[in-house]
């Protein structure tokens, strides 16, 4: 069988650290005339077109000037059976998860709509140019079933678990101790490292999963050191003062997590706001990730988010959507509602840094680095297009714009899905829509 060879051409943008500031021109590479030749879901080269198109004989050559080629974006906090109560009028988290969330996930003990609402997802997120998310499936077993089947049928580097959630929860979205356990052990066996999925243990949070359920989730990841954790932490004052109540032993929320052994370099803690210093610490010692979910946050009222002094610590934080009390599934309008949150504390989020922190930065946080999040050669192949004049308020906003810097703000403060011109996915075309111009060598 013959390897279809792909040359992508336009103005090339990929980061190598994460930008100390505005010119630190050695975090990253632009090329205003680049290519990336892909094969077999990898990139085999990135470079100056010119000097690529040489060795691209017989590759599909594929135009994509003047839009800017990046890697995929990466989600790493998104609820997969919250897509339908998006945009629910609002109220304060537990309000919201018992009036909205638990009554809609309690349907996807059904199979059938589980892989309906699973097709749906993943639209969303092609269409808004994320090729890779952590999600939380809900507490059925097919839930994940078809999450990773759908991820697996499109090709995608997915991570995601079944919601562990044996208390405080309706009838019909309560799993026991036992069941929980034997369902993720059951799931991580059929799932786990098969093509480019990975399995995240995901105890919803403290106050939804009892002692005992804690217990065997820190089994698993006992004996699944290279699984993920997912979980939330200190999003709201009413949540810290019910685990209070309902661990009493604890020092503090985190020292819930801490006791039942799952904070982990692999444990991604979504929001992280209300943190004591105690806590701070323990994520620096136990690499543990926050996760900043800006539009989660304001459209809860949950609070600010302190990304630079938990960064001040060591701390690795992510960037999330957090759908669907986060009200995009865009990344560009995560960094447009994040640079918000931190200009309240007098924080910056320069373009650069935000761009880095939507894919290599996430692919940090993952470990996942030389994979994803880089168009490096030898990295896997998803890469989107993006077009700074998507919309006329844009277009006419970039006839002003005149350094790579203020097109990376542009597409921060106004882009969404207008803005991803195409996307690809393990080197394969996943938007309908492609302007590109097209031709054989």
């Amino acid at each position: 069988m013959t390897t279809q060879i792909k040359l992508l051409r336009g103005r090339v943008l990929s980061f190598t650290a994460e930008p100390q500031g505005p010119d630190d021109t050695d975090a990253y590479s632009y090329l205003e005339d680049g290519a990336i030749l892909i094969a077999d879901g990898r990139i085999l080269a990135t470079g100056d077109h010119d000097t690529l198109a040489v060795q691209a004989a017989g590759a599909e050559i594929i135009d994509h000037r003047p839009n800017l080629l990046m890697a995929g974006l990466i989600d790493t906090h998104i609820h997969y059976p919250q897509v339908q109560v998006i945009a629910s009028w609002g109220a304060q988290l537990l309000d919201w998860l018992n009036t909205y969330t638990f009554p809609a996930e309690t349907r996807f003990a059904d199979s059938d709509h589980s892989a309906a609402m699973a097709r749906h997802f993943y639209d969303q997120l092609i269409a808004h140019g994320t090729t890779t998310a952590v999600a939380y499936c809900s507490v059925h077993r097919a839930s994940a079933d078809a999450y990773f089947a759908e991820a697996e049928r499109r090709g995608m580097r997915m991570i995601g678990g079944k919601v562990l959630m044996d208390r405080n929860a309706p009838e019909g979205l309560r799993d026991t101790p036992q069941t929980g356990y034997d369902d993720s052990k059951a799931l991580i066996a059929d799932w786990h490292s098969k093509g480019r999925l990975s399995y995240a243990v995901t105890p919803r949070f403290a106050i939804t999963s009892t002692p005992a359920q804690l217990e065997l989730a820190g089994a698993l990841v006992a004996e699944h050191p290279d699984c993920y954790v997912q979980t939330h932490l200190s999003e709201n004052h009413a949540e810290i003062a019910y685990t209070a109540e309902l661990y009493p032993q604890a020092p503090d929320y985190l020292g819930v997590y801490e006791h039942f052994g799952l904070l982990t370099p692999k444990s991604l803690l979504g929001h992280a706001i209300h943190l004591t210093p105690r806590e701070i610490g323990l994520l620096a010692e136990t690499g543990a990730k926050p996760v900043f979910c800006p539009t989660s946050n304001l459209f809860l009222g949950s609070g600010l988010f302190d990304d630079a002094g938990l960064r001040g610590h060591g701390i690795t934080n992510a960037i999330a959507t957090d759908v669907g009390a986060g009200t995009s599934y865009s990344m560009l309008q995560t960094l447009n509602e994040g640079y918000k949150v931190l200009q309240l504390q007098g924080q910056n989020l320069h373009p650069l840094r935000a761009f880095h922190w939507i894919t290599r930065g996430n692919a940090v946080a993952l470990g996942l680095q030389d994979r994803i999040g880089t168009l490096a050669a030898g990295t896997e192949a998803d890469i989107i297009v993006l077009n700074a004049r998507a919309t006329d308020a844009m277009a006419l906003r970039m006839q002003c714009a005149t350094t790579l810097s203020e097109e990376l703000f542009v597409l921060q403060m106004m882009g969404d899905d207008r803005a991803i011109d195409q996307v690809y996915v393990a080197g394969t075309a996943m938007k309908p829509s492609d302007n590109a111009q097209r031709q054989q060598v």
